[in-house]
């Protein structure tokens, strides 16, 4: 199957695959540039984006807006015609500094999850950047539309629909995703469409549908598209990339992985996530939890420092390092055997043989 393009709000990709972003420090300029000069639609993390910032400890918050125009202006400099987005949890505390920074520094487009972002039209208003929100339902997907219109008079460029499979944070409850009782993508999906498709036909608009989590695959894309979704985001597949950002080891922690590592958990936000098994997570959620020596602020209200089994910011920046810490990934990282690139994984993507995907 040739896979078609995907156009949203007039930002036409010549693939329909957008690679999802990853958090801390996994997704960045040099992955994000690298897809979308493969055709597809590249994403900046812009979770504690500052990290590598000598001076982030003691500003966490001036640090991120610094790098989140740093990594634009490199992800411009190495793909300067391909699309480039950022994708922002809407729970942080500083979510409308670090959208509105982005948005100033030309962003093409604006993913955001981790509870409904019901704030990020106003956010964008009077700029080109085009907005995406994060759904695991239907029942969610019509509260956003809902009330993006009511009170922004703005209709989404497009919806991403996320299944259980994903990596990192999830939309669903912990006690359903533990017991398999979750709905699947494939079902949300078509209740997301089915209400989307209504809502084009009554506003007179087109709002592509992205489906995403666990998507590894040619043969996956293949059957979002037949069951009518306009594209698809993909996150684990790309983390396994020469060009992706993230430390050897966090990426060798992939290839590493075996049937069953892949642990659902309760992560330090309040919500559900899927991470490796590794050490670190069995030392905070089956040995009583590792303390916490600094808080860097960045959930006030959500996350105790007293209470919590872990500081989230600081076990990412462990795995971002390559020193451990808390590894997310998708449900199938297991089936991940090599390090590749990204032209490389971006053709068989696509659909093409084993010779003409590695090029010979």
């Amino acid at each position: 199957m040739k896979l078609p393009e995907l156009n949203i709000g007039g930002l036409c990709a010549r693939l329909p695959i957008i690679q999802g972003g990853m958090g801390i420090g996994v997704s960045l300029s040099r992955l994000a540039s690298a897809v979308a000069n493969e055709g597809g639609i590249g994403i900046i993390s812009g979770v504690q984006i500052g990290f590598r910032d000598p001076h982030f400890r003691e500003n966490p918050v001036k640090a991120n807006l610094k790098a989140i125009g740093e990594e634009i202006a490199k992800a411009r400099a190495l793909s300067p015609r391909g699309i480039i987005g950022m994708n922002f949890m809407s729970i942080d505390s500083h979510y409308a500094e670090y959208v509105r920074e982005a948005v100033k520094n030309g962003i093409d487009l604006i993913i955001s999850g981790a509870g409904l972002p019901l704030a990020l039209p106003e956010l964008v208003a009077g700029t080109k950047t085009r907005i995406l929100p994060i759904v695991s339902s239907a029942r969610a997907c019509r509260l956003v539309l809902t009330n993006w219109l009511k009170k922004h008079n703005r209709i989404p460029d497009g919806v991403v629909v996320e299944g259980p499979k994903a990596g990192g944070h999830l939309g669903f409850k912990l006690d359903d995703l533990l017991a398999g009782t979750e709905q699947k993508l494939e079902d949300a999906l078509t209740e997301v469409l089915a209400l989307v498709r209504d809502f084009e036909v009554k506003h007179g608009v087109k709002i592509p549908v992205i489906a995403a989590g666990g998507l590894n695959c040619h043969a996956d894309i293949e059957r979002m598209l037949k069951l009518g979704a306009d594209g698809v985001q993909m996150g684990t597949v790309f983390v396994a990339t020469e060009e992706c950002d993230a430390a050897d080891g966090f990426k060798q922690t992939y290839v590493n992985a075996k049937p069953g590592d892949a642990r659902i958990i309760l992560s330090p936000t309040g919500f559900a996530a899927r991470a490796v098994n590794t050490e670190f997570v069995q030392r905070a959620y089956d040995e009583g939890g590792i303390p916490v020596e600094h808080c860097f602020g960045c959930m006030p209200g959500i996350c105790h420092p007293d209470t919590t089994p872990y500081c989230l910011s600081n076990a990412l920046f462990q795995s971002a390092r390559g020193e451990g810490g808390l590894v997310f990934c998708g449900a199938r990282v297991d089936e991940i055997r090599e390090i590749t690139t990204v032209p490389k994984l971006m053709r068989r993507l696509s659909g093409l043989s084993a010779s003409q995907a590695s090029g010979t």
